[in-house]
């Protein structure tokens, strides 16, 4: 966490948190830190409270037409016509069971999908539906009149990655949604030297704040300085001159905000490598070959051929070990961002499409087991996000780029076991599309979407409007698959 926000702002030539496009929705850093002064005193939960969001971004637009799919026999056959060559088998789909009262359709996930099955069924996932990016409520005669207010650069990767991590469309500011949750909350974890915002999988928008900055951690652990290292007798007298350099004062802001960062860099490092090596593993089992006291194999499903984690699975494991370490570390609330990089499926979509939604599932399903055998089911919550869905209609080989898609959130406080939102009409030219090749203007927004985990979180819908800032042009601020 930022010691100096004003020092950090200016050496990164960020602007305070206002206005964002809409003035008085959000004030000044002022206003935000004395939010942050006062909420410890106002809202801060009593007892050992602890939550964690755990955001799983797929990068490059997962098809969602093919991860839930019609299984009616009515519903199916439209849908095969209309898909063509990438049209599943309804004999391969998953079916869903949903609550009686419906409309009479039935749906089913993706035949790789198949081990998040019983978390649906025990009522511990959710299906949200047509999710996507909106600068305010769009129906298709406001999209094709020309004046309704549209996200900029709609089918565009890096502009719909970065709205959708924003969840601010119609402007330029890069502060994060998960950034703005953890500048208003940090007073939760005001015992801790490290950051609120953990990141497995690099940069982000998601988790840049104001104040509160992502760290980053690799599926093994932290990134050390190899320079510095105190324990090592070759390079003690090395680690020794390090510090003591970064110790000095310094007069220029910017080589002050160098040291500053470096040194609390190496501290991080530090603490992080020794809390981990008091952590087990969960990738392996005590008594084996590698294995420790305390050990368990709770990712027996996130296995590459020759027996080492998916790269989705390394990632979900190295957090689910943060959490546990969460104690040592004095944290009560952390967000985690992960990814799986892949989904822009031009071409070979059935082939590829399959491989990744397996080896999403599997480490999704593995991660909401692991934390439901360690007694942490209830307290973490993980979403996914993408930059969009995909056409409905085939191009031959794959699908292209399109709009509103739909996602899974899963844990022990979702109330699930149900899709939320409404399907569009899944007709290429229909209602819902914005062309002719089924590109579905979302009916939830991500502000929606966000909102709802932003409350489980711990904001207030009072301060609702300081995390997103455009949840005001919407009439829905919990969408209710969360339990509070």
């Amino acid at each position: 966490m930022a010691k100096s926000p004003l020092s950090r702002r200016a050496f990164l030539g960020q602007g305070a948190c206002a206005g964002l496009g809409l003035a008085g929705l959000l004030g000044t850093m002022g206003t935000l830190r004395l939010f942050n002064s006062t909420l410890a005193a106002q809202t801060l939960p009593p007892g050992d409270d602890y939550k964690a969001l755990v955001c799983l971004f797929l990068f490059g637009g997962n098809d969602a037409n093919n991860t839930l799919v019609p299984y009616d026999t009515t519903g199916h056959a439209a849908y095969a016509a209309a898909r063509g060559v990438l049209a599943l088998p309804r004999s391969d789909l998953v079916r869903l069971p949903l609550p009686s009262g419906g409309d009479g359709r039935e749906w089913a996930l993706h035949p790789a999908m198949s081990r998040l099955a019983p978390a649906f069924a025990d009522g511990q996932l959710a299906l949200l539906l047509n999710v996507g990016t909106l600068a305010a409520p769009l129906t298709k005669a406001e999209y094709e009149s020309g004046g309704a207010a549209v996200p900029p650069y709609l089918f565009s990767h890096n502009d719909q990655q970065v709205q959708w991590q924003t969840s601010v469309p119609d402007a330029t500011r890069r502060v994060g949604w998960g950034g703005r949750l953890a500048d208003h909350l940090q007073a939760l974890n005001g015992g801790s030297q490290l950051s609120m915002n953990i990141s497995l999988a690099g940069n982000n928008f998601f988790q840049v704040g104001e104040e509160v900055f992502q760290y980053h951690v690799t599926p093994q652990g932290s990134i050390g300085l190899n320079q510095h290292d105190a324990d090592w007798t070759p390079r003690r007298e090395q680690a020794r001159a390090i510090d003591a350099g970064l110790a000095r004062g310094y007069g220029h802001v910017f080589e002050q905000e160098y040291a500053d960062v470096m040194r609390r860099a190496i501290g991080n490092d530090t603490l992080l490598k020794s809390t981990l090596a008091g952590v087990p593993r969960y990738d392996r089992a005590a008594g084996s070959p590698d294995g420790r006291p305390g050990d368990l194999d709770l990712f027996p499903n996130s296995r590459e051929p020759d027996g080492a984690l998916t790269w989705i699975g390394a990632q979900l494991h190295m957090i689910l070990r943060m959490i546990v370490a969460r104690g040592s570390l004095a944290m009560r609330r952390q967000v985690f961002f992960s990814s799986l990089g892949g989904w822009d499926t031009h071409d070979d979509q059935l082939a590829d499409h399959s491989a990744l939604l397996a080896q999403l599932s599997n480490a999704i399903a593995d991660f909401h087991q692991a934390t439901t055998v360690l007694g942490l089911g209830e307290d973490v919550t993980l979403f996914t996000a993408s930059d969009f869905n995909r056409t409905y209609s085939t191009n031959g080989k794959g699908s292209d780029h399109a709009w509103g898609g739909h996602h899974l959130v899963i844990g022990g406080a979702v109330d699930g076991g149900r899709l939320i939102g409404r399907m569009p009409v899944l007709q290429s030219g229909g209602p819902d599309d914005t062309g002719d090749r089924g590109a579905w203007i979302p009916g939830i927004s991500t502000d929606e979407y966000a909102a709802t985990l932003a409350r489980w979180f711990g904001v207030s819908d009072a301060n609702l409007d300081l995390v997103l800032p455009n949840i005001g042009r919407f009439a829905r601020r919990d969408l209710g698959f969360m339990r509070l």
